[in-house]
């Protein structure tokens, strides 16, 4: 590789795509896209990269998609590696926490190629997540950490990463949320084509393995669901299709508003018209303290406690705790209105800019910019300054955080 096509941007799920977007375009003919195909759905991933203005990635690994997990790490990490000896890249860069993520810094580590982690320092602690895991691995790999907020940072320092390797630079969902909002016109053709009316629903989305994986869980989270006063929407995950017809829940599902997966904006549309928003999903748990919803977290725990701490969500687990908080919010106006003013707590939107130079500077062999690692680009409390010590410590490590909309 010459000064064109140095910075490796590994890639695998659609996630990324959206959070990698506005740094690969940063980076512009330094990019060199390599693609493991973790979700391989052409349409969708064709529909993802020109909504995005990205270029057809550079590399498409092979035998990785639809492979059970320790597989699909192991044919990416082994691919990649063959490519980054033949390509050499000068810098790596993975953003979260995907198999895509793990087999791009463990190639790029056992080629001798820097790493630049995007979207560092986010945890858990619970180690059944496969999530936590590939973040942890990286954290372990990666040579610079671009960690969201402070408290992200101050994970990554409690497990002994030197602060001069840790940038806190925002969350680079900020912009690419603002970038995919839809138009009035294409959001009113939205809400047409699914019967609905402007603040008078609920979009609820259910995918991950705790909830998915027991026929018990899942049909206590869908009955919850059905019992709600307004329509509640519901797209459709393939996984949760998938348990559905296993566990013979067709039935119980058939009383909600089912919808097919849909792409970036579409589904921004729906949810920022919705009044009430309930999930498992990371990604939402950031997007909801942009569009200003309040979310239900349908978990036993939460890697981003910063959407509980200023009060855009709460967190529960059991039937009757979502149709007490479905039937709280709903019956209380106030609640929401207050989360009109309040600032998101993931950054300004200028992430992806952050980063960017971050990986230049990296490939030019230069110390990366932005070493500051106080909270200066999100609304979020320091646990580094006024909340640190013990306190910090102990709300940062917290499975248990529940919180309560609008507080």
């Amino acid at each position: 590789m010459n000064d064109t096509n140095d910075i490796a941007v590994v890639l695998g799920t659609r996630p990324e795509i959206i959070k990698l977007a506005g740094v690969i375009r940063g980076l512009g003919p330094r990019a060199s896209i390599f693609y493991t195909g973790q979700h391989y759905d052409r349409e969708l991933f064709d529909s993802f990269f020109q909504a995005f203005k990205l270029p057809e990635p550079h590399v498409h690994l092979t035998g990785v998609s639809a492979a059970p997990r320790s597989i699909q790490i192991a044919r990416a990490t082994h691919q990649l590696a063959e490519h980054f000896r033949r390509m050499s890249p000068k810098v790596v860069v993975v953003q979260g926490d995907t198999n895509a993520t793990s087999a791009g810094a463990q190639a790029a580590n056992y080629c001798g190629i820097p790493v630049l982690h995007v979207e560092a320092g986010l945890r858990s602690h619970d180690r059944t997540m496969p999530e936590e895991i590939n973040r942890r691995v990286v954290s372990v790999l990666a040579d610079v950490h671009c960690a969201p907020t402070s408290w992200n940072a101050a994970n990554l320092v409690s497990e002994g990463i030197p602060l001069h390797r840790i940038r806190v630079t925002g969350n680079t969902i900020v912009e690419a949320t603002h970038e995919s909002m839809p138009g009035p016109m294409e959001t009113r053709l939205l809400l047409g084509r699914y019967g609905l009316r402007e603040n008078d629903y609920i979009i609820a989305t259910i995918h991950r393995p705790e909830n998915t994986d027991s026929s018990e869980r899942l049909s206590e989270i869908i009955d919850a669901l059905a019992d709600a006063p307004i329509p509640v929407v519901f797209p459709v995950h393939p996984r949760t299709a998938s348990s559905v017809y296993s566990f013979g829940l067709g039935g119980s599902l058939s009383r909600l508003h089912c919808i097919p997966p849909l792409d970036h904006s579409a589904f921004l549309a729906l949810t920022s018209n919705a009044r009430l928003l309930i999930s498992d999903s990371g990604g939402i748990q950031e997007e909801c303290t942009i569009i200003k919803k309040p979310l239900i977290v349908v978990r036993k725990n939460t890697e981003r406690p910063e959407t509980i701490a200023t009060g855009f969500a709460v967190r529960v687990r059991h039937k009757h705790e979502i149709s007490e908080e479905i039937t709280r919010i709903l019956l209380n106006p106030d609640l929401v209105s207050a989360l009109a003013g309040r600032p998101c707590p993931f950054g300004d939107g200028k992430a992806s800019e952050r980063i960017a130079e971050i990986a230049l500077a990296m490939a030019e062999g230069t110390a990366p910019p932005y070493g500051e690692t106080g909270d200066e680009f999100s609304s979020t409390p320091d646990p580094m300054g006024s909340q640190g010590g013990a306190a910090g410590r102990a709300l940062r490590r917290s499975p248990v955080q529940q919180g309560s909309i609008g507080q």
